[in-house]
């Protein structure tokens, strides 16, 4: 299968340096490019991508915004945010706008076009312990802190709200068969489960939806 990819970067080096890159990449195809958020808005309802590569900081309307409309329309495309900064509020900003997770300019560009086979498939970008403790200073800044859902995890069972806990945690679905003594199968079975009853898009927004509802809370 073919991921059909929109690059979103004020920078034409950039764009043009991960088209050249995913031209050697049969499986990755770049099917448009935007300058600003407004284009990357525009792109993602005329050609539905599987993936938005995003800027944050783009003239007019930013990477921010592009996500929060992009995830909150009828599209199933995921955005993977691109950043210089890896530590910075904007990514928190970012996850909190629909976001399946991001990745920094400097890293490796096999990582990058890693990372877009791994957000296209629906899977968890970063890896399980470092999403952990992003979502968990994500979730613990006092100036995020008050927009923090206290609504309880409605119309999930006993067993899939295990698993909610566990996914929040920053487990894998093999390390969730094993600590529930259940196959991997089922593990994932829930975990799908739980992208629909909740609405998320990834698992990500598990993490999120985890430490907002308060089954697991963030290390001090």
């Amino acid at each position: 299968m073919t991921v059909r990819v929109v690059l979103a970067d004020d920078q034409p080096l950039v764009r043009s340096g991960l088209r050249v890159l995913m031209a050697d990449h049969p499986d990755l195809e770049v099917v448009g490019e935007a300058a600003t958020g407004a284009e990357a808005v525009r792109l993602v309802e005329d050609v539905g991508p599987d993936v938005v590569v995003m800027d944050i900081r783009m003239p007019g309307m930013d990477g921010i915004e592009a996500t929060r409309r992009i995830t909150a329309g009828p599209a199933t495309t995921r955005v993977l945010v691109l950043t210089t900064f890896d530590e910075d509020d904007h990514v928190y900003g970012a996850l909190r706008a629909g976001a399946s997770g991001f990745v920094v300019k400097d890293m490796a560009l096999d990582d990058i076009l890693a990372a877009i086979r791994v957000v296209a498939a629906g899977d968890a970008l970063i890896a399980p312990g470092v999403t952990r403790r992003l979502i968990a200073d994500f979730v613990g800044r006092p100036q995020i802190a008050p927009e923090r859902s206290t609504r309880p995890v409605e119309g999930v069972t006993e067993r899939e709200r295990e698993v909610l806990t566990l996914v929040g945690r920053g487990r894998s679905n093999a390390e969730i068969a094993e600590e529930l003594f259940i196959s991997v199968a089922t593990a994932k079975a829930h975990v799908s489960r739980l992208f629909t009853k909740l609405g998320a898009r990834d698992r990500v927004q598990l993490v999120i939806i985890a430490y907002e509802t308060g089954l697991v809370t963030p290390p001090r």
